[in-house]
């Protein structure tokens, strides 16, 4: 199931040069920054109200991000939808024909499980599919 937007990633050579125009003169908050090991870049997290944007910044020379940097240069990334029943959703897109990066879901920022839709399947824009890992209980 799909619930709607979750974020809108826009790619970019350096987070903190920028933070001065969302979180000043944009008047986003600045929520955190993150380091996502398994995607090597680093993430900083904006809100204003309930829309967020997300910086995501290569944190290794062997990220996607630093290629996609490389061949487009900064700006639009990725759309990425909340969704719940991620593992049933991709083998439903697979089933249907489309093109996944992701097969299976890996571990995205703040403890979400992603996957991505190939750009090529979606009209020319990467899709990201987030899903909210359940809270364990103590």
């Amino acid at each position: 199931m799909i619930n709607g937007i979750h974020h809108v990633a826009i790619a970019v050579a350096a987070i903190d040069p920028l933070l001065p125009l969302w979180t000043g003169l944009l008047g986003f908050e600045l929520k955190c920054i993150e380091h996502v090991a398994d995607q090597r870049v680093r993430v900083a997290v904006l809100m204003k109200g309930t829309q967020r944007i997300e910086l995501v910044e290569p944190a290794a020379t062997d990220s996607p991000v630093n290629s996609f940097l490389a061949k487009r240069g900064p700006g639009l990334h990725h759309v990425c939808l909340d969704v719940e029943g991620l593992v049933p959703l991709l083998a439903s897109l697979e089933a249907a024909g489309m093109k996944l990066i992701d097969k299976a879901p890996r571990p995205g920022a703040e403890g979400r499980s992603v996957a991505f839709v190939h750009p090529a399947a979606t009209g020319g824009v990467l899709l990201e599919l987030s899903e909210a890992q359940p809270r364990v209980a103590h």
